[in-house]
């Protein structure tokens, strides 16, 4: 197997949302032979956007898996979403190959979110090559989106092709360093050609430029260079993939997916500088322990995503870290620690499933059904050589909602429709009001609960309306106090009761809860301590001031009194939250209100607008800084001033303006808006 490991290629396409991702994969599956005919995206018929919400609104918002042999060579892809609603798990995706293609938009560039997931390729260490796209749109700039690459994302980019005509008239590429042109003809013919006389001397120059990187990457070729002022072909190969290998070098080639051009060459490219599985580094657990990516290592497995299937249900994407599986296999779940039996593998592209018989090895992509407890961040491995993925890390989710089903008496079945999403989509949280009781749904912004609510009224029938969405202030508290919290009740037969003392202070932002026992000579004995903690934590959860959590402070538990017979965990648990109460009249507690980073990236001209805005919404900017005609502004605004924002964003720049929000700190609410908050809280309250 491990011959067949050595062509085998696992990646990603990243970019941001239009850029034309899903077009690109359409490509190379029809390059590949995989589909006959090239779907398009605006037309609902790609392969890969097959949910019906994705196929409505011409764009993916969730990722999708594909395979195919290319040269005989094994492919296995994942296309993510390109969307801030749909990206929260990128890390998971990430985790489950070995490079990515980076597409970048030829009208558009390098965009503020496109900064952002570029950390996250890097972040992931993983190699990568760049694919300009779209040059046969009006307005494409290949010139533009080039060079951006190095001064707005500082990679040091290859140049592999360069386009020959303009966005009416791309009609090839130059190969730079096979100094030759390859010209498109009907049907995706490329023919042979001399390179143009107009682009000599820049590709000339080009080549140059490229040999100097290439050399620049790797001592010993860079002596053999200077010495000899030439390197072989073959070095050049080797020099350059050992360049992207490392993540020091970065090819660009370039496409116009809808036209069917430069799948070619982006697969031989793929083929020839991304790695194999066995040229991945080995594998590392929460302890430091190395896995090695190899078919003779005991078998290991990463769910990092999971599917709802109309017909097998549950469909978890396992991507195999070592060994081999097969449908035979039994592997140990590392978090549920049960066994579960393989039986099911499929090959996917989009939606359609292809049974696969065969035993897999390291860097296979495969769809496992009718798993018993597994779901997304679980490590499957041999039981004999246990070995546990740590799960990526998942960013907050930045908006919150209230769930009501349209008929009352429905909650249930609203909840448990919701509560079906989780399974496939980590970034979703579902809760319950502690106060109202209403079912709460928190995402990474409004168009993804929409889009999730949407999918669960489709699936399960359940009739979801959608109410004010709720922010997530926080309490604190300034100042300390020392209290006594006394439970004590006696209604016949065995009572209860519970004393405790405690001192309760403030913390800096961002320190947590500290909770410290200073109980000397047995006052209070130690089964019942733990309860005094839990007593405080659930009266801290359910706030004071208007029902948020309080964070952000220290408790001290140093004295109290016990009885033999009547004392009980429930008692001081009581105790825990009266004392937790009365401190808080004690202190000054203050509402805390979330403030997100927000970067806006417009053109020039609607500069001024766009801070005036954002002064409004009461908005600190931090900076501007303007790269070719567009401004990349950032700020610092509560995050209730910006829930709507993207429809306000684009009646001000006319749809030319691009944001990304992601929470960033919490700050004292001012006066007014904690007074409004505090009044709404107490109304709510009353009415329930």
């Amino acid at each position: 197997m491990s011959k067949a490991l050595e062509t085998q290629r696992t990646y990603a396409l990243v970019g941001t949302g239009g850029c034309g991702k899903t077009s690109l994969a359409e490509m190379l599956l029809y390059r590949a032979g995989v589909v006959n005919r090239l779907g398009r995206s605006e037309e609902g018929t790609t392969t890969l956007d097959y949910e019906p919400e994705e196929v409505k609104r011409r764009g993916s918002i969730q990722p999708a898996f594909a395979t195919w042999l290319w040269n005989r060579n094994r492919h296995f892809l994942v296309d993510i979403p390109g969307d801030t609603n749909f990206i929260g798990d990128i890390g998971y995706l990430l985790t489950g190959v070995d490079a990515a293609v980076f597409v970048i938009d030829a009208v558009d560039g390098v965009r503020p979110l496109t900064k952002k997931l570029w950390k996250a390729v890097r972040d992931a260490s993983l190699p990568a090559i760049v694919c300009i796209n779209k040059l046969d749109r009006d307005r494409a700039d290949f010139n533009m989106a080039f060079n951006g690459l190095a001064s707005t994302l500082g990679m040091k980019p290859v140049l592999l092709y360069v386009p020959i005509g303009g966005p009416s008239d791309f009609r090839g590429v130059v190969d730079v360093m096979a100094d030759k042109a390859l010209m498109f003809g009907e049907n995706g013919a490329v023919t042979e050609a001399p390179v143009p006389d107009d682009l000599a001397e820049e590709v000339a120059i080009l080549r140059e430029t490229t040999i100097e990187n290439i050399a620049e990457s790797d001592e010993t070729l860079m002596e053999k260079y200077l010495e000899e002022g030439v390197l072989s072909p073959d070095e050049l190969a080797a020099g350059l993939r050992k360049g992207v290998l490392s993540g020091d070098l970065v090819p660009v080639v370039v496409a116009a997916a809808l036209e069917d051009k430069g799948g070619v060459q982006l697969l031989d490219t793929i083929d020839a500088l991304f790695p194999s599985p066995l040229d991945r580094p080995a594998w590392v657990d929460a302890e430091g322990n190395e896995r090695a990516s190899t078919d003779e290592a005991p078998a290991a497995c990463f769910v990092f995503k999971t599917l709802a299937d109309p017909f097998a249900g549950q469909l978890n994407m396992v991507r195999i870290l070592s060994g081999t599986i097969s449908t035979e296999s039994t592997l140990k779940n590392m978090t549920t620690g049960d066994p579960e039996r393989l039986g099911s593998l499929a090959f996917m592209v989009g939606k359609t499933q292809t049974p696969c018989k065969e035993a897999l090895g390291p860097g296979a992509i495969v769809a496992v059904a009718k798993l018993k407890g597994t779901r997304t961040g679980d490590t499957l491995c041999d039981e004999k050589a246990p070995f546990v993925l740590p799960k990526p890390a998942l960013p907050p989710q930045l908006i919150s909602y209230a769930l009501a089903p349209k008929e009352k008496g429905e909650e249930d079945k609203v909840f448990a429709a919701m509560h079906k999403l989780l399974d496939e989509d980590v970034t979703l949280r579902l809760s319950r009001d502690g106060e109202s009781s209403d079912i709460l749904v928190s995402g990474m912004g409004q168009l993804h609960i929409e889009l999730s609510v949407e999918k669960a009224r489709r699936r399960y029938k359940a009739e979801i309306l959608l109410k004010t969405p709720k922010i997530p202030y926080r309490e604190a508290l300034r100042g300390k106090a020392q209290v006594q919290g006394r439970h004590k009740k006696q209604s016949g037969g065995r009572g209860q009761f519970g004393d405790c003392w405690i001192e309760i202070e403030g913390l800096p932002r961002g320190t947590g809860y500290v909770f410290e026992d200073a109980i000397v000579g047995g006052s209070i004995p130690r089964q019942y301590i733990p309860a005094v903690d839990k007593g405080v934590q659930e009266a801290a959860a359910r706030g004071y001031l208007a029902g948020f959590p309080v964070v952000d402070f220290k408790v001290k538990l140093y004295d109290g009194s016990y009885h033999t017979v009547d004392s009980s965990e429930m008692a001081f648990k009581i105790a825990g939250s009266i004392a937790f109460k009365k401190a808080m009249e004690m202190v000054k507690p203050v509402l805390l209100e979330p403030l997100v980073l927000l970067t806006v990236s417009v053109p020039d001209e609607f500069m001024g607008d766009v801070i005036g805005d954002l002064s409004s919404r009461r908005g600190k900017v931090l900076g501007s800084d303007s790269v070719a005609g567009l401004t990349e502004i950032k700020a610092h605004v509560p995050m209730s001033e910006v829930l709507r924002y993207a429809p306000d964003l684009r009646s001000m720049t006319g749809g030319q303006g691009l944001f990304t929000m992601e929470f960033d700190h919490y700050e004292e609410a001012p006066p007014p808006v904690a007074e409004k908050v505090i009044a709404e809280h107490a109304k709510e309250r009353a009415e329930a």
